[in-house]
């Protein structure tokens, strides 16, 4: 099949950050379909890439390579023969855009001395992008996780230039737990022995902190039912080249371990450890309201079609936060949905359970937050707590 993707990177110029700090900004995308169609912007989660579909370059593999293949491209829910697909690397990451691993005006990669980054200062900078692309008016912007944060910061920040949202497995803020997990993990890496303050680079670099960080990462991703599913206690096929555990001397080397540590190595090999600190601290650092009163408040301006898609088996952005997300958006003059979609898989179903995500995003494509159907919502998830919205058509 033929996407018909075309990629660039563009210097959007100087850009000052939200939280001290200004540089030089290259924005890495890539776009499908024809410009002169309506433009969906996609934004990708915490370590994806703007290569949402099709095969992507060597060294960006995993769930950074085409990974919304099922939901974009000809045909698709997000229809590339209808739209145009834009979807950009954020600042602080390592795909082509500026980030701690960038060369600095030094000759030097940047490391530690990258600014901060936020989820405000992914927004501000796709919207020069798009500035620069001459595209003032998005049809709708659509991205899950913390892609999903950046979703609902361009109805907050950009409420004239967005028509439609659709923010998926995504939270208004994080909750005491999941900041927990996240600080153990920045831990990790910054205690490994190689990552000398951040500046590691021309040297040994601190992948086994980073493994354990991606470690902590799966689980979180994971629901405790879906790895009983996986994994249960079962023993792994394969065993481990070396085991410097003491305590594992006559036991046997699990599944469930064997999948963290493969995946944590795959993981080393296209990642960057300072760029997993920067975006990690940018999902921590995320609240809707900010410096407005409430959610609502920060939603008030915002006047197009909002759809948000939560699952049941996600307790890292669980259907609560989506109840949040929603309320607030209810309170505004658009019409908003809420989708519980029933699912034992936990947060990483919104990549890996693409039939139950496109249906409700081309229904909102193809015919806003308005198709909702509160009966079909009561059906679809009997067990859920509260009758939210309502579901958007499988049609």
């Amino acid at each position: 099949m033929s996407y018909g993707r075309r990629e660039d990177v563009v210097n959007v110029g100087s850009f000052a950050f939200e939280r001290g700090g200004e540089l030089d900004l290259d924005v890495a995308y890539a776009e499908y379909g024809e410009r002169e169609d309506p433009t969906v912007l996609v934004c990708h989660a915490l370590t994806g890439s703007q290569y949402v579909a099709g095969p992507a370059p060597e060294g960006v593999s995993g769930q950074a390579a085409g990974w919304w293949d099922a939901l974009v491209g000809p045909g698709k829910p997000i229809d590339t023969r209808a739209y145009h697909v834009v979807c950009a690397n954020v600042p602080g990451s390592c795909y082509g855009t500026t980030g701690p691993a960038s060369e600095g005006p030094d000759g030097e990669p940047y490391g530690p001395d990258f600014p901060s980054v936020t989820v405000g200062d992914w927004t501000r900078s796709q919207a020069r992008l798009l500035d620069g692309l001459g595209i003032d008016t998005l049809y709708a912007v659509v991205g899950g996780s913390v892609g999903g944060m950046n979703v609902i910061d361009w109805a907050k920040r950009y409420p004239e230039r967005v028509e439609r949202v659709a923010a998926i497995a995504t939270s208004p803020r994080l909750d005491a737990q999941c900041l927990g997990l996240n600080t153990a993990a920045r831990r990790a890496i910054t205690s490994d022995a190689n990552y000398g303050n951040g500046h590691y680079y021309g040297g040994p670099e601190p992948d086994e902190g980073l493994a354990v960080a991606r470690r902590i990462g799966h689980v979180m991703y994971l629901s405790k039912a879906s790895m009983t599913d996986r994994f249960d206690r079962r023993v792994a096929e394969r065993q481990p080249e070396g085991r410097d555990d003491p305590s594992a001397q006559g036991f046997p080397y699990r599944d469930v371990a064997s999948y963290l540590d493969y995946n944590a190595e795959r993981f080393t090999e296209r990642f960057d450890a300072n760029s997993y600190l920067y975006l990690l601290r940018a999902l921590d650092e995320y609240d809707l309201a900010g410096n407005a009163p409430s959610d609502a408040a920060a939603l008030a301006d915002y006047e197009g079609d909002a759809l948000v898609l939560s699952f049941t088996g996600d307790w890292h952005f669980p259907p609560e936060g989506g109840d949040t997300i929603v309320d607030a958006f209810e309170a505004g003059p658009g019409a908003a949905a809420h989708r519980v979609i029933d699912s034992e898989y936990g947060h990483d179903a919104f990549l890996v359970e693409p039939d139950r995500v496109g249906p409700p995003v081309r229904t909102l494509l193809e015919r806003g937050a308005s198709a909702v159907t509160i009966e079909a919502e009561r059906q679809t998830t009997p067990d859920y707590p509260r009758v939210c919205t309502g579901l958007l058509p499988d049609a």
